[in-house]
């Protein structure tokens, strides 16, 4: 499949091409991380205590799919039956309804790697598990328990993605929400047991609490979405996924007035970032071990202009130094053949040697 040139992404980058494109002074410097690149698995996690398995099971993820070999990942995630409801995900393509539709998505969109639910990728585990990675999501928020309660909770074992062949465990933890200790010593524990018997790990490192939504939604700043993967890191996440940064400033917004919240160093607004989004999520990729770990962001709901806003969050995301996309409603909620464009219009930018790490 023909690769799209630097002059399509350009035209898809609009208004904002130039200053994604042209943007040439990170506040951390490209020099300080551990960039992306083929030979990632080696030069870096090969370093960390993960097991052979592991590092087997790495391999796969990044040398499966149109983005094989280049150490970054292109990955479709579909837990939103249960996430955000199988009607409220599904009727704009109730084809998706059937597990198997999400599995061949990913096949044919040229994806790493599938990351679904227990039921969807057992329900199809002999016939693909094989040929594509399964990342299995071993916890959820269920939106049914009257009034909805935001909480992830276990839908499975760590034993149960290992039987049916997953090459990676994925979960959830709410950072900052009262759940969240619990989450964190039930993830960390489901880590390691991953780890042992040879899984990658994979965690969405979400923000959850209302008293994050001040003048902003501070559950999208740099700041605070930074320290969560931070967070995400110690427990020995091998890949992090988080959202796109769209703004800064979470730990001063919450320390106004008598109160008092975290630890901060203006530092981190002066020093360490900017008001540009490469800068903003270069700071997430700094809390994840200056890379060590790669960064995946989201790339959030579908709407009118899905082709041109995935464009864009795969420029920051590469040119910031993170390691691909997990980009799932604006992919399935088309028609399949148009969710495969999608998919390969991300994977373009990782392709593209003509858009390189700022």
């Amino acid at each position: 499949m023909a690769i799209a040139t630097a002059s399509s992404i350009e035209q898809l980058l609009g208004a904002k091409a130039e200053s994604l494109l042209g943007f040439k002074n990170p506040k951390i410097s490209r020099e300080r991380l551990h960039v992306p690149g083929p030979d990632f698995i080696d030069r870096v996690y090969a370093a960390s205590d993960r097991n052979v398995r592991v590092l087997t099971n790495l391999h796969r993820i990044f040398f499966t799919g149109r983005l094989s070999g280049t150490g970054y990942l292109s990955i479709l995630p579909v837990d939103q039956g249960i996430e955000h409801s199988g009607g409220a995900s599904f009727a704009k393509n109730p084809d998706y309804f059937d597990g198997e539709n999400i599995v061949k998505l990913a096949v044919e969109g040229g994806c790493n790697a599938v990351a679904s639910t227990f039921g969807v990728l057992g329900s199809v585990a002999r016939k693909y598990a094989h040929r594509i990675p399964f990342i299995v999501k071993i916890n959820h928020n269920e939106l049914l328990t009257f009034p909805n309660k935001f909480d992830q909770v276990l839908f499975g074992t760590v034993r149960e993605a290992y039987d049916m062949g997953a090459a990676a465990l994925g979960a959830t933890i709410y950072f900052g929400s009262e759940q969240s200790d619990r989450q964190i010593l039930e993830i960390s524990r489901a880590f390691a047991e991953a780890h042992e018997l040879g899984m990658a790990t994979v965690l969405w490192c979400y923000l959850r609490n209302p008293a994050f939504k001040k003048d902003k939604d501070y559950h999208l700043a740099a700041d605070l979405t930074g320290q969560a993967n931070h967070l995400g890191v110690t427990i020995q996440a091998d890949i992090i996924k988080q959202k796109l940064p769209e703004n800064n400033g979470g730990y001063e917004a919450l320390n106004m007035g008598n109160s008092s919240y975290g630890k901060f160093d203006k530092r981190i607004y002066t020093e360490l970032t900017s008001d540009h989004p490469i800068d903003l999520t270069r700071y997430q990729v700094a809390n994840c071990y200056m890379g060590r770990a790669g960064l995946i962001n989201s790339g959030g709901a579908s709407g009118a202009n899905d082709f041109e806003e995935a464009a864009v969050t795969a420029v920051v995301n590469k040119r910031a130094g993170g390691t691909g996309l997990i980009s799932g409603r604006k992919a399935f909620q088309r028609p399949m053949a148009d969710g495969v464009k999608l998919l390969n219009t991300i994977q373009d930018v990782y392709l593209s040697k003509d858009i390189s790490v700022a």
